[in-house]
């Protein structure tokens, strides 16, 4: 039976257990590797010795060979290290953190076996521009758009877009408050919010043209499967700059969508550049039925709309995993 390393955390969703149950279909079994409780409650070994590298992973009195594993899927590395301030005092523990950090990503990086996206990959996709250049070099309409912490610019670029000019953060920026973690949705900015942008200076943002929306897409893509899903953003009034504040409002109101070839062959031809396979894919489009890319997120989540297909996303991930779908892979070695 092939094995599947999952690289996730304690309190990942339901995606977890639906791929792990696709896999046994395929005659796979996965590993969970919740990396929160790593280093605290997971012992992770690599060894050369004669002549061979070894890798181990032990949890809970057992233990689980990782070289020689099928197939690799980093999810998410959420939380990572958790607890370590606990046994260890403030003066060693960034250090402790860095060394966790560098032997985890080191050894997934090494992993001679097929992976749905490496995590180098994962953070070259955290270029947004990067991102951008690529979609609009391949022909996909990107929004006019101003990357600066230069408040000049920014107000420049603001006061250049009567129509409205929204910005928003690059990283998935959140702010903690007593404990709570508050995230930074897209917001809209106008000439009377400029008044206050010289803190700027201290923290760059992402500025682009205000885009009016007839719908929003996310379109999911596994190995050479897109699965394209339309959301009518615009008809909740706190949903219209950024739909993710009336995320479960609109849970069930996202329906598949016919994406036009054109547009599919370009994401498709993103991916291939990126050399991954999987990919949660944000377009806008306008009342004139243009079509704007915005961005790859390379670990988006995808629950809901796998709920709204009998579990086929999950599925194609399980294929792709244990080799029955075709996908991307340059091995190591």
């Amino acid at each position: 039976m092939k094995k599947v390393l999952i690289i996730t955390h304690t309190h990942d969703n339901e995606s977890i257990e639906t791929v792990t149950q696709q896999l046994k279909k395929y005659n796979a079994r996965a590993i969970r590797f919740n990396v929160d409780l790593y280093p605290l409650h997971y012992g992770l070994t690599s060894c050369f010795e004669d002549g061979q590298w070894k890798v181990y992973l032990d949890h809970n009195g057992e233990r689980e060979s990782l070289h020689d594993i099928a197939a690799l899927w980093y999810r998410r590395s959420h939380n990572l290290g958790s607890g370590l301030s606990s046994v260890l005092e403030g003066e060693y523990l960034s250090s402790a953190h860095g060394e966790i950090r560098t032997t985890l990503f080191g050894m997934l990086e090494s992993m001679n076996c097929f992976q749905i996206g490496k995590f180098s990959q994962y953070r070259r996709l955290d270029s947004k521009e990067e991102q951008m250049k690529i979609a609009s070099s391949l022909g996909l309409k990107i929004p006019e758009t101003c990357i600066t912490n230069n408040p000049g610019e920014a107000k420049k670029f603001v006061l250049s877009h009567p129509k409205g000019a929204i910005t928003k953060m690059q990283s998935s920026f959140a702010i903690d408050r007593g404990g709570v973690e508050h995230v930074v949705f897209t917001n809209v900015i106008t000439e009377d919010n400029l008044d206050a942008i010289d803190s700027l200076q201290y923290c760059p943002m992402q500025f682009q043209e205000k885009l009016e929306k007839q719908k929003e897409l996310r379109i999911t893509i596994v190995g050479d499967a897109v699965f394209s899903f339309a959301v009518d953003s615009q008809k909740l009034d706190n949903a219209k700059i950024d739909w993710r504040r009336e995320g479960v409002e609109l849970l069930d109101q996202w329906e598949p969508y016919d994406l036009p070839e054109p547009i599919k062959q370009k994401l498709l031809k993103m991916m291939d550049i990126y050399q991954i396979n999987y990919g949660a894919v944000d377009i806008i489009v306008t009342p004139e039925n243009e079509h704007y890319f915005l961005e790859i997120n390379s670990a988006g989540e995808f629950f809901w709309l796998d709920r709204l297909i009998d579990g086929a996303i999950s599925n194609q991930i399980a294929k792709v995993l244990s080799g029955e779908a075709p996908r991307r892979y340059i091995p190591v070695l």
